[in-house]
């Protein structure tokens, strides 16, 4: 058994839509970044890749290469997985939690985990997605930006 956290953070901008767990989210802004910059996304896969020790989302998928441009971030995760199959490993489970002040996510979460499960060819129960807010305090809290936090557990198969 192997453990791994991961985490992202992208400043929220106008002109761009709002993805996180491959959902597009109806919002005024969206993340900034090379790809989709789903965090919830990037965080799973920074948590999955550290757990098989196998490096980073940014060594994988680097910012520097024009292929990654606007690429869906769950093409990413599908991309891990079978990495991960490939080492041997298997997912035993996913826990994640974003933290937005806005907007409201409660009504995609569900859609959220089975996008990552599909992505994984795992079964839903085995993903967790939580959201949150600061109360108004940091980055996330004064709508500046969405962070991401993500742990898995994964094993030898």
């Amino acid at each position: 058994m192997r453990v791994g956290i991961g985490y992202d953070a992208h400043r929220l901008v106008e002109g761009r839509r709002l993805v996180l767990g491959g959902v597009v989210i109806p919002f005024e802004k969206g993340l900034l970044g090379h790809s989709d910059a789903d965090v919830l996304v990037h965080a799973i896969n920074d948590a999955l890749l550290g757990a098989a020790a196998l490096g980073d989302i940014g060594t994988h998928f680097p910012d520097t290469d024009p292929k990654y441009k606007d690429i869906s971030s769950i093409l990413l995760l599908k991309k891990v997985g079978e990495l991960l199959k490939r080492e041997g490993f298997g997912v035993v489970n996913i826990d994640s939690v974003i933290c937005a002040e806005k907007p409201k996510l409660s009504p995609f979460i569900e859609k959220m985990r089975q996008n990552i499960a599909e992505a994984l060819n795992i079964a839903k129960e085995k993903v967790s997605v939580k959201a949150t807010t600061t109360e108004g305090m940091g980055f996330e809290g004064r709508g500046e930006g969405i962070s991401a936090q993500a742990i898995c557990l994964i094993k030898k198969l």
